[in-house]
């Protein structure tokens, strides 16, 4: 028995074809959508690339702009057939590709909803990329001089105006680092010797943080240096101090701007994978329904039309079937090979 079965005339298929045609270039603008999207944020990825560890990164997004490309090409396509199933004479020479195209749009909607999960699980291997990243980039700010580095002190001084955040995890990560070269520091003067000194390797540490770590609607002037240190500043605490300085962390400022970004590409290409299954379903109706006309010779001829020839079970058992003579089959051929070999011998 077929699986929701639904009878047809002319005027019904005719309607239905039009309707399709229609879904379909609605489809491949969602297409073009899906590859604008994946542009976008693989340009947003490549801003702060050299915040990042890796460029595994950027997997989703060109992902992302070939599901685009061949969702355009697969709904043009299926577009045409749609077209030209309105004249049954030229709907006569896509019969035979008919079915492997209906099978490729099934895979492409498995690759659909992968690509969906993908984009909403990629916050997870971002914080892992963006914290490895932002350490290394923070050993480097001081490097303004150095060939290849120079840009980095830029980089993250922009993105902690941005994002309005501090550090790596928090501002904190800049009192184990040195950020100030050794250029702009005085080895004359007895405090950088003493902060020098005391450090086992030597590096010249402090408890204060780069100007763009200052918050602008702080009521005071910002304080970047002694920060812990409340006895260094008029009626500050550093406890209580919240408005001087970005207490967020960079990571996890940036991984919620792009998992907010994933989310919503991620919805984006589950509304796509929604209508390509809804156009699917419907040039299976279309091709079902002009393949079993009462009289091939009359178009105007009723029909019926199904999305499967028998129920989802007997479907499923007939398909292991075939596998399961397509193995043996296989092993067949094996022993057939091997005794031809045995008798050569």
């Amino acid at each position: 028995m077929a699986l929701m079965k639904v009878k047809f005339d002319l005027k019904k298929r005719v309607k239905l074809a039009q309707m399709l045609w229609l879904m379909y270039w609605i489809s491949v603008m969602a297409g073009v959508l899906v590859f604008s999207m994946g542009l976008f944020f693989k340009i947003e990825l490549r801003k702060r690339s050299e915040l990042m560890d890796n460029n595994e990164s950027h997997f989703v997004p060109n992902l992302l702009i070939g599901v685009g490309l061949l969702a355009c090409g697969l709904n043009a396509f299926g577009g045409k057939i749609c077209y030209d199933s309105l004249d049954s004479t030229k709907f006569a020479k896509w019969k035979t590709i008919l079915k492997p195209f209906l099978i490729c749009c099934l895979f492409f909607n498995v690759l659909l909803v992968l690509t969906a999960v993908m984009c909403f699980t990629m916050r997870i291997p971002l914080q892992f990329t963006l914290a490895e990243g932002l350490k290394n980039g923070m050993k480097y700010y001081k490097d303004s001089d150095t060939p290849g580095r120079c840009y980095m002190k830029r980089t993250l001084d922009l993105m902690q105006m941005e994002f309005r955040c501090c550090g790596n995890n928090n501002y904190k990560d800049w009192f184990e680092i040195q950020w100030v070269s050794n250029r702009y520091l005085d080895f004359s003067s007895k405090e950088v010797k003493d902060r020098i000194s005391s450090n086992v390797d030597g590096k010249y540490l402090m408890d204060g943080v780069p100007f763009s770590c200052c918050n602008p609607s702080s009521p005071r002037p910002c304080i970047q240096q002694q920060i812990t240190n409340n006895t260094a500043h008029y009626s500050y605490d550093h406890h209580t101090e919240e408005l001087n300085i970005w207490k967020r962390g960079c990571r996890d400022a940036l991984v919620f701007y792009y998992g907010e970004m994933m989310n919503t590409i991620g919805i984006l290409v589950l509304l796509v994978t929604a209508l390509e299954i809804a156009v699917m379903i419907g040039l299976q109706y279309v091709s079902t329904s002009l393949s079993t006309l009462v009289n091939p010779e009359d178009p105007e001829s009723e029909s019926e039309g199904w999305i499967l020839e028998k129920t989802v079970k007997e479907t499923f058992t007939d398909i292991m079937a075939k596998m399961k003579a397509m193995g043996k089959g296989n092993q067949v051929d094996e022993g057939a090979q091997e005794g031809g070999v045995a008798t050569v011998s």
